[in-house]
């Protein structure tokens, strides 16, 4: 099942397949798969999901089906077979058997960040998956099942299920579980961020305590482990939890522990991305997009299949949380998801190339005794052939860490060079000052202002110039925010030569040899080489 909660990322896909009925009488004469399905059924009974009763009049019950999942460990072997009974939540009517069906879940930014603090003060981060998690949440709507199929019972067979707790595929499930985690939580004495709601604090005179939660995965971390264990053991008593330990694979991410840090990998998705669009053994590339290139609504006819290329563009949307180097040509192919063409499909064809030759590269976290926030943005003017709209591009690092990035095109056409830099200028103070929020919430306030760098001296010089106001009356909103920010000495802006800026490689194409350069700048190294250099530092050590 797919999970999209408020930061839109969707969790990684798996290898699941729905029942149909040919298909549910051969699984159920599989002796795997049938005591995968009984060990769920179990379950569900065990917590009081649903009871038989008889359908009141006018009401229509929902249909249901079994979705069997092969869950795989991070070197793709198989880790177990699971079976789950998925409610048809598109049989439901909303305002009748729904209301609010919307649940948080963590920030990507979020989770680099806390692994950035966890890190620099020499915290273990702890891994925990519940078990069944949706079958938590309480319901308060009145929602009728058919019988789960092969299980129907003999006894009661035209009765059908008033469900209690919250199943998969019901459109209120996540808000339903988020609700009865986050209320045990606050129970514990946990408060929920206001800057992000799936992140909750603990604060006691001796220890801090965070915990990041995207749907059933769980982080925790604090200065006490032993803390930590006990609300581990706290949170079992409420749910049937896994306690993985050290954070090894989290959401479809590998983390490679080193000697200086982590590194964060997506290898064995991006390897299952290649296989998907049968790429494998291909000619790599240097580069994710060729240098200049300029992609168009016109001018080659259209792919045959507008589905597999969505679904490849969607797919790689989720590879940018650990690989900012293809922020921007998976931003680019992704502008033309309503009718792609031919020559939009080479772009994604030349990603997944690129990819497949740096499969072994990932984002690198280190130890820092600064918690400095910096900056860098860039714009390219009028860079789209078709409505010459810009493309902002900004990075922000936190103790020399990359914590958050973007590449976009701007909503609206930029009269000169000068204004597409000065929305760029604003679209990172804004997502500064909410990291700023964040660090605050977590008790660590950055010190001094950050430092915003801008390669358009007009930018910086508009940034604090009020004289220049006068000809900049269509920015006027973005102008008065930067410049209130850089008044306020919250923010400070300064001059970087265009070979220095490290967001170039998020707004163009460039050239292999500087696109390797920026690369390596914005922290997405080469596993391995990172692994022979631990190693070599410990020989040595011997």
């Amino acid at each position: 099942m797919k999970t999209r909660g408020k930061s839109g990322i969707r969790k990684p896909k798996v290898l699941m397949a729905s029942l149909t009925p040919a298909s549910l009488k051969s699984a159920l004469k599989d002796a795997k798969w049938f005591a995968a399905m009984s060990e769920e059924h179990t379950a569900l009974k065990k917590n009081h999901t649903y009871s038989l009763v008889n359908l009141p009049p006018n009401r229509e019950p929902i249909g249901c089906k079994w979705v069997l999942r092969v869950k795989e460990n991070k070197d793709g072997s198989v880790e177990r077979l699971k079976a789950r009974l998925v409610a048809k939540g598109f049989h439901q009517q909303v305002g009748f058997d729904f209301h609010e069906t919307f649940s948080p879940v963590v920030k990507p930014v979020t989770i680099r960040i806390v692994l950035t603090i966890a890190l620099s003060k020499g915290w273990d981060v702890r891994q925990l998956d519940v078990n069944n998690a949706f079958l938590n949440g309480d319901l308060q709507e009145e929602i009728y099942m058919v019988q789960p199929p092969g299980f129907v019972d003999p006894e009661h067979p035209n009765k059908v299920c008033k469900l209690h707790k919250a199943i998969y595929g019901l459109k209120q499930a996540p808000r339903a579980w988020f609700e009865k985690l986050s209320s045990v939580l606050l129970s514990l004495g946990f408060q929920s961020a206001r800057t992000d709601h799936s992140l909750f604090t603990l604060y006691t005179p001796n220890s801090v305590i965070y915990i990041l939660i995207y749907v059933d995965d769980i982080l925790i971390t604090g200065s006490d482990s032993n803390q930590v264990t006990s609300l581990i053991h706290a949170l079992s008593s409420r749910f049937a939890l896994k306690d993985l330990g050290i954070m090894d694979f989290f959401l479809g991410i590998q983390t490679i522990h080193t000697s200086d840090g982590i590194v964060l990998s997506q290898q064995k998705y991006i390897q299952d991305l290649i296989c998907k669009a049968e790429l494998q053994g291909v000619k790599t590339q240097s580069s994710p997009m060729n240098s200049g290139l300029r992609l168009s609504n016109y001018g080659s006819e259209p792919v045959q299949d507008a589905t597999a290329y969505r679904s490849l563009v969607g797919a790689l949307q989720y590879a940018t949380i650990t690989r900012p180097d293809i922020a921007f040509s998976v931003n680019k192919v992704c502008q033309f998801m309503q009718q792609p063409l031919q020559s939009h499909l080479v772009a994604v064809k030349r990603i997944l190339r690129y990819l497949a030759g740096t499969l072994d590269y990932g984002l690198h976290l280190k130890r820092s005794s600064s918690m400095h926030l910096e900056a860098y943005c860039d714009a390219d003017w009028a860079a789209d052939p078709d409505d010459r709209r810009s493309t902002t591009g900004y990075c922000i690092f936190l103790g020399g860490n990359l914590i958050s990035w973007q590449s976009k095109k701007q909503a609206t056409i930029s009269r000169s060079s000068t204004e597409a830099e000065y929305r760029s200028l604003a679209a990172v103070v804004a997502e500064l000052s909410w990291i700023q929020s964040l660090l605050t919430e977590l008790h660590l306030p950055s010190s001094p202002s950050p430092l915003v760098w801008c390669d358009n001296l007009s930018t910086v010089h508009l940034s604090a110039n009020p004289v220049l106001h006068a000809r900049t009356k269509h920015i006027e909103i973005d102008l008065h925010y930067v410049r209130d920010k850089v008044l306020s000495k919250q923010i400070a802006v300064q001059h970087v030569p265009a070979e220095h800026q490290l967001a170039d490689s998020l707004t163009k194409p460039i050239s292999s040899s500087r696109f390797s350069l920026l690369r390596d700048k914005l922290g997405v190294v080469f596993i391995l080489l990172t692994l022979i250099y631990i190693f070599v530092l410990n020989s040595n050590s011997t």
